[in-house]
């Protein structure tokens, strides 16, 4: 029953979503819209549980499985105080959740001369918006490098164990089948069903334990996979850097010889038109084939050779 409730609710709350975010788009345009389709939507979330749990009421959903509201001791509906609690923690924290850990993640990747850029207007009236983002960008701002790196680890834990930790309590609910909402299980409210048989709702909880069991594994092999591929992730960055080095002292150290060996040992001049002998070593056509027609050797180490035997090296570089 709480499943249907809750699939039932989130039909509803979508098509009120929907309404309001049509009638944003016909009055203001598309760009507002898209600006403040989130916003749109925690509010039309808002409305819809202030008209109804917050009012006394029951959701649509809870009147569809026949429901009801109780806090913990479980004899009367809970206060108006709960209420509101749970709302705020429904849909009004996982808003600010997101855009916080999102303008913050921004902030710390972004670059210090971006961050003094100067900030925009705030837009639509709503200064509160502009207010949250420059005092998220003071506070970046002061932090060092390890900090922001650190930080940046912080977020990104953070973002990933939100959604494990929603998948955490689903597979805690299909075992104990009490709170749907992770909301709900911390202000306590929980349901009283009236009507109907009780008999099928417990046989039909029974069958969702086995569901439970299946997602705690499915959870635990996901945050393994996870854990792994950030590990990977952690390598990976670690020998690039270590490359990213090796190869920038091994580039000086080529340019720093590359003034010696590309000089030919003969005219003592940078080498043209590069040309190997048999036994390896390099010098200048011109230089090398006068030099053959005296002496049929390497001016290096008076290897015999002919001078059919000297190699031009087309598209050559040291």
């Amino acid at each position: 029953r709480l499943v249907r409730c809750g699939q039932k609710d989130e039909l509803y709350r979508a098509g009120l979503r929907n309404g309001a975010g049509t009638a944003l788009r016909g009055l203001a345009g598309a760009r507002p819209w898209l600006e403040w389709r989130r916003e749109v939507e925690l509010l039309s979330d808002v409305a819809y549980f202030v008209l109804t749990t917050l009012s006394g009421y029951q959701t649509l959903g809870e009147e569809y499985v026949n429901i009801i509201q109780v806090d913990p001791s479980k004899k009367k509906v809970p206060s108006f105080l709960r209420r509101a609690l749970f709302i705020s923690l429904h849909t009004v924290l996982p808003y600010c959740l997101e855009k916080a850990l999102m303008h913050l993640e921004h902030e710390l990747q972004v670059e210090p001369e971006e961050s003094r850029a100067p900030e925009n207007p705030p837009a639509l009236g709503f200064p509160s918006r502009t207010f949250i983002r420059s005092w998220i960008r003071r506070w970046a701002g002061e932090l060092t490098e390890q900090q922001k790196k650190t930080a940046s680890q912080v977020v990104y834990v953070l973002k990933q164990s939100i959604p494990l930790l929603h998948r955490l309590h689903l597979a805690v609910f299909y075992i104990q089948g009490t709170f749907y909402h992770l909301s709900k299980r911390i202000t306590g409210i929980s349901y009283l069903h009236f009507g109907g048989l009780q008999g099928e709702d417990q046989s039909i909880r029974s069958s969702y334990k086995f569901l439970g069991i299946i997602s705690l594994f499915h959870l635990l092999l996901t945050i393994g996979v996870q854990v792994y591929s950030f590990k990977q992730k952690q390598r990976a960055r670690q020998e690039w850097r270590l490359h990213r080095s090796l190869a920038h002292q091994k580039s000086r150290s080529k340019e720093a010889a590359a003034g010696r060996q590309s000089r030919c040992t003969l005219c003592l001049e940078e080498r043209r038109h590069s040309t190997a002998t048999p036994c390896g070593h390099l010098f200048c056509w011109e230089c090398i084939t006068a030099w053959c027609n005296t002496r049929a050797e390497c001016p290096l180490c008076r290897e015999k050779f002919h001078p059919q035997k000297l190699i031009y090296l087309r598209h050559y570089q040291m």
